[in-house]
This record gives structure tokens, sequence and C-alpha cells, in this order.
């Protein structure tokens, strides 16, 4: 696909400057943190169970709406926790217990209580963390969604109606079929997987991740429900299964087009130092809308990449607070700052995955600074 030029040429921002104000911003949120971000921590973690259980005491009478997305809620509300409390962002938050830190949580068996998900959390934390963060939008980042579609549904010459339908089946079953053997084969070797998936590494996920989360969600929870009849368990197992369908698309639709779009940058060299590395998480990440906890919990709190991806490790209450500070940086050094409705988002993220559209590049450093080149090769 071509690719059209934009006006933005990183190397007129004063990073220097972005530097600066950046770190006075840090430390005016770090003075601002305290025990309302543990109790609002609490708080959503109550919606999450609430869903759950209304799901659960609902399961039983009938294949139903209700339980299906009580259900799928609860799923996607532990993701949402589990991707704060795994960047250590309430590890300095006064008044937080240590099972609600990077220390404990979802750790050991705690795994099954705080954050039962098909892979495994050590795994995943090392993928999202260490090399989706340190690497976005670079060649060592795996979540690089352009790249992993081609020769999957970009550049295969398939009819576009059975490319949207593999990218729907993708949706529907991504935290197993992308995440579950993506994180554990990136765990395993350090690195962003190269090739398939070894016969020990799927031995790993089959074991440690299918395994037990079909045993419970689809053996052993609609097994539950025997007492009160066939009828009660064969309900209890359709809405388990239709929530997880449900759980993958939600989480999907909100996670998959953070860094995906036309108007958003991929990167071919990491940046120089601190300063062009916020540049780019900026100019490679999109915000949905933003603003008040309800609209902010059915967005899992994704709603606020940009500023997740130059704080990484902010409680949840902080991201609404810095989130117009950050807008307001963005537009003081001339750096682009995407903003659109999830809606649009997906809308522009779907266009990539199915090859309509391809997503801007910056050109290496070294070749950006040779006589005569252009630092945007968009």
């Amino acid at each position: 696909m071509s690719r059209a030029t934009t006006n933005f040429d990183p190397a007129s921002v004063d990073v220097e400057g972005l530097l600066a104000d950046i770190r006075a911003l840090r430390a005016e949120i770090d003075a601002s943190i305290g025990e309302a971000d543990y109790l609002h921590l609490r708080r959503i973690e109550r919606w999450g169970r609430t869903a759950t259980v209304l799901g659960l005491a609902t399961c039983w009478l009938l294949p139903n709406p209700l339980s299906i997305a009580a259900l799928s809620i609860g799923r996607s509300s532990r993701w949402m926790v589990m991707h704060h409390v795994g960047h250590r962002c309430y590890d300095r938050v006064p008044g937080t217990p240590v099972e609600r830190t990077s220390k404990e949580f979802a750790k050991g068996k705690r795994r099954f209580l705080d954050w039962f998900d098909w892979m495994l959390p050590e795994a995943w934390v090392f993928e999202h963390n260490v090399l989706h963060h340190s690497h976005t939008g670079e060649d060592g980042d795996p979540d690089v969604h352009e790249r992993n579609a081609e020769g999957f549904m970009r550049s295969t010459g398939l009819p576009l109606a059975l490319r949207y339908l593999r990218l729907v089946l993708l949706a529907s079953t991504w935290r197993a079929s992308y995440y579950a053997p993506t994180t554990l084969a990136s765990f395993r070797r350090k690195r962003r997987p190269d090739g398939p998936l070894t016969r020990e590494e799927w031995r790993e996920v089959l074991l440690r991740g299918y395994a037990p989360y079909i045993a419970w969600n689809f053996v052993l929870l609609p097994a539950l429900f025997l007492p009160l009849g066939t009828w009660a368990a064969f309900s209890a197992l359709c809405n388990s299964l239709l929530a997880e369908i449900l759980s993958n698309l939600h989480t999907f639709m909100v996670g998959g087009p953070n860094h995906t779009g036309e108007d958003l940058y991929r990167f071919d060299s990491a940046p120089g130092g601190k300063g062009e590395r916020y540049v780019q998480q900026v100019i490679g990440t999109t915000n949905y809308h933003t603003g008040g906890d309800l609209n902010d919990y059915l967005h899992l709190w994704l709603n606020y990449q940009i500023e997740h991806h130059i704080f990484p490790d902010l409680p949840m209450l902080q991201y609404q607070r810095v989130q117009p500070k950050v807008l307001a940086l963005c537009q003081k050094y001339g750096i682009p700052y995407v903003q659109e409705s999830v809606w649009t988002r997906l809308r522009k993220m779907v266009d990539v995955a199915v090859d309509k559209s391809t997503m801007r590049r910056l050109a290496p450093r070294e070749a950006a600074m040779e006589p005569g080149s252009r630092s945007d090769v968009a």
C-alpha cells in the first residue's frame, strides 16, 4: 500500500524541553497519589465482582444475554485490574495491601484467585510490560498488529470477505489463539518470538494455560449446576462459552486499536533518548474518549493509552487527572495527539488488518540524518 506524507517532523520537537516538562508533571502526580487511589481500585474491582456474581446467579436459568454480558464484563474486568496491578501501578499507593501489588498479585496459587486467564500471568507481564512498552511500534514489539497480519490477512490475495471473517474469528478467540502462545514464547525466549512455537512451548501452553482454564469455565462450572438438572448445567455451559466470546470481542475492540491505524506510526529504529521515546510513544498510540468512571470502565481504562505509555505505572484514578495535562504538553510541542471514539479507531484498525490502509513509518534515525533524506516516510 502507498503511504501518504504528513507535515509532522519529529526533529522539530524540543525533546529536552518536553523531557523536562514530563519530569515536572511526574513529580506533580507523585505528590498527589494517596489512599483515594487504592479506594478507587477497590470500587472498580467491586463492579467486576458484582457482574460475575450476577452472571453466575442467572447462568443456570437458560441461555440468556444478561448472564452472558455479566460474566463477560467480570472476565474483562479482571484483565483490566491485572493490567494496572501488573504494571506496579499500586505498589507505591498508601494503604494498598501487598496482595494488591505486583509482588503478590496473580503470583503462584493467587493466579486462580486474582487473574485466572488463558495465559500465564508472568508471561503476559514480560511480553506486555517489557517487550511491548520498551519497543512500542518497533520490530521488537510482539504486538504490532499490522506486521502480525501479514500472511494471515494482509498480502494474502484472499477475497476481502474472507479477510474480514478471519479477523472476526481472531477477535472472538484472541486471548487463547494469540495472547496465550505469544506471551509464553516471548517469556521463554526473552524476546519477540520468531517462528512457530516448539513442541515444549505448546505443551506448556496446553498444560498450564488452556487445560486449567477450560476445565474450570467449561467443565467444572457447568457441573456445579447439575444438582439443578441437566438443563441448568447446559445453560451454564452455553452462557459461559458465549461470555468467553463476548469478552474476547470486548478486549480486542478496546485493546487492538491502541497502536494501529493509518494515522499512527511504526518505527524502523529505536529512539535516540528518553525525549525521543516519549515522542514515539505519543505518535504511535491513540486514545479513545476519556472521563468518568463508567465510561473508563467500559473502555477497561485502555482509553488513556497515550498517558499510560508515558507513565505506565500510574493508578487508574490518576489517568483521569493527568490526561488534560498531557494533551496540553503535546499541543505545546506540536506533537500529534490522536483521540477518537473507540468505534472510529476500531474501523481504522480493521482497515489496516485487512490491507485496506497502511500505517505511517519513520525512517531509521541514521537515514533521517543523511542529506536530502526525510525523517518522515509516512
